[in-house]
């Protein structure tokens, strides 16, 4: 049996509405990738992430299509690869980026990382260009930190909405939401399962089960309920349909703040040679 669609509220910042749960496409790969967007939006998906750096736009888009879902009502991300940022090669991706989704404009043009090589003033530039070119509708940045955020935002003035950084229960971002939110931009939360390590463990399973819910809900559930969006990356559809189903619980305050316990120095999973100093 097919299980029913589910209304997902947004989280609203400076004129765009970014679901509160979305499907983040890392590592989805042809057939696949355009497989589970189709069955992603059956299930009440309307917010999709990938990047340059994935190789699948054209795929996202497929899936888009072949749901036969109107344009309006899906919220596409893409991001800028690092190595694109300067005017000419961002403006040049940008537009390989429409051609592979064939969606027309992007919903949500993001700069992927931070790139040293490339002043940051020529990067917000040419962002704030593809917006006013009409390639994408809105336009913000992916793991940049309190200094970046202020630096980014005082050269693009009110322009950028959101910031897409590492979330979850382990990893403390008190820090960078706090600065995000002070310039009015909504928070995205990238590996909100910490890459599936929230699906063991035993505090959030407890929690869980006292709402009939699974550790990874609760994971979810602990982000979505700080008015944080989550793109949470799957393969199978039965987690498709588990991590959309977050609307129907509540945690308490005490369960949030044991939750937030649960951070930890050593709980950030994602970092490069290229990131930034992190906050």
């Amino acid at each position: 049996m097919t299980a029913p669609s589910i209304a997902v509220p947004s989280t609203a910042a400076k004129g765009a509405h970014i679901p509160l749960v979305g499907l983040g496409t890392w590592d989805l790969r042809g057939r696949e990738c355009a497989r589970l967007v189709d069955q992603a939006i059956g299930l009440g998906y309307r917010h999709f992430d990938t990047a340059q750096i994935y190789g699948n736009e054209r795929e996202l888009g497929e899936g888009v299509r072949a749901s036969g879902i109107r344009r309006e009502e899906v919220f596409v991300v893409t991001k800028v690869a690092p190595e694109n940022l300067a005017p000419g090669p961002l403006a040049r991706s940008v537009r390989d980026s429409i051609r592979n989704l064939r969606l027309g404009e992007i919903d949500l043009l993001l700069l992927h990382w931070p790139n040293k090589g490339v002043p940051l003033d020529e990067t917000i530039a040419a962002l704030c260009a593809a917006k006013r070119e009409g390639l994408a509708r809105h336009i913000g940045v992916s793991n940049y930190t309190v200094a970046l955020l202020d630096e980014a935002t005082r050269l693009a003035g009110d322009r950028l909405v959101c910031n897409q950084i590492e979330y979850h229960p382990y990893l403390d971002q008190s820090k960078v939401i706090a600065g995000t939110r002070r310039h009015g931009m909504a928070v995205v939360a990238y590996s909100p399962i910490a890459r599936g390590g929230a699906k063991g463990d035993a505090t959030l399973a407890r929690i869980g089960s006292a709402h009939g819910k699974t550790a990874a809900q609760v994971s979810l559930r602990y982000l979505v309920q700080q008015d944080i969006a989550v793109i949470p990356r799957t393969s199978k559809v039965e987690r498709l349909a588990e991590n959309i189903a977050l609307f129907d619980f509540a945690l308490s305050d005490a369960e949030m703040q044991e939750i937030a316990g649960l951070a930890h120095p050593g709980g950030r999973i994602v970092d490069w040679a290229w990131s930034p100093k992190w906050d």
